[in-house]
């Protein structure tokens, strides 16, 4: 039996799983009860050799994490709204009329479009026009494209800091941690007990926080390589290569998760602080929800049992 590579997200009020094809959403409802909701997506990386070259299958899995936690997300949020009464106005209505069943796939393509757009302009072209107006100042490149990264992490740390003050977002990061946590309560052999699991790290180096970090750090370095004159074209050029430092950046988070070696422990000691800011400790009820989540995706009593007779090959 193989080490599972299980990973998962934070929802509103509730964790996803996702091992291989299979994903499970686990949201504690508004009377207390945890519902749970299983669903399928293969990936492209099965279907298509092309996929599954490194850096392209470092592309392909950010775009279908993207899309299924976009899905999983909004499932979460759609459970609160069931709750209250709700009655479309025209607006709606009409789309609803007009698109039927394909409404909420079109608002949820257009909302990561937007995220994407918005991402973009304030953490790729804010930077790189802050950067560029130090030209006369300081002619290094080199230097303006460090500098430049360094805008762009801190920019990174004060969004993750200001959302983190709101109500909501905050229980979000909780369930964050109640997601590591138990991801790490199963790989060191524990029976998945809340209990158990509120001793363990809400640290986790497969996390998707240290994915960025790294994406904003390799950035640097590539960026360096754009030797143009034109502002346009560097700024374009900037875009082009986003597909190639996720990546590389995916490749090292990959590799990472795979290793216990003294380097990757040191090379990811950036990642798994700035998690320190992206998960809160969670309760006992939220761990409930973990495990439930686990349990949609995973046999974890069958995984353990073969942990503990050394059937586990890394």
């Amino acid at each position: 039996m193989k080490r599972t590579m299980i990973g998962g997200q934070a929802v509103m009020e509730g964790v996803m799983m996702k091992n291989l094809d299979n994903y499970a959403v686990a949201v504690r409802k508004p009377d207390h009860d945890i519902e749970v909701s299983k669903g399928e997506y293969q990936s492209l990386q099965e279907r298509y050799a092309f996929c599954r070259i490194p850096i392209i299958r470092g592309v392909v899995t950010f775009g279908e994490s993207m899309y299924i936690g976009m899905k999983t997300l909004t499932y979460s949020s759609e459970i609160f709204e069931e709750e209250e009464e709700h009655n479309p106005g025209k607006v709606e209505s009409f789309l609803i009329r007009l698109f039927g069943e394909k409404l909420e796939s079109i608002i949820m393509g257009l909302t990561m479009i937007l995220s994407f757009v918005i991402a973009v302009g304030i953490f790729v072209l804010l930077p790189f026009f802050l950067s560029d107006l130090m030209k006369n100042v300081i002619p290094s490149y080199s230097i303006r494209t460090m500098i430049e990264g360094i805008i762009r992490v801190t920019l990174f740390l004060i969004y993750v800091k200001l959302i983190s003050m709101m109500e909501e977002i905050r229980r979000v990061f909780m369930y964050h941690g109640a997601e590591h946590k138990t991801i790490n309560c199963l790989e060191s052999g524990q029976e998945l007990t809340p209990e158990n699991i509120i001793k363990h790290s809400r640290l986790h180096k497969r996390c998707g926080t240290s994915f960025l970090l790294i994406v904003m750090i390799v950035s640097i370095i590539v960026f360096m390589f754009i030797r143009v004159d034109s502002l346009l074209w560097r700024f374009l050029l900037r875009l082009l290569l986003v597909p190639l430092v996720a990546g590389i950046s995916y490749e090292f988070i990959r590799w990472a998760g795979r290793s216990n070696s003294r380097l990757v422990n040191i090379l990811s000691k950036p990642g798994l602080s700035l998690q320190y800011l992206t998960t809160k400790e969670p309760d006992l009820d939220m761990l409930e929800v973990a495990i439930a989540a686990v349990e949609g995706v995973f046999d974890w009593r069958q995984y353990q049992e073969a942990m503990r007779n050394g059937e586990i090959e890394d």
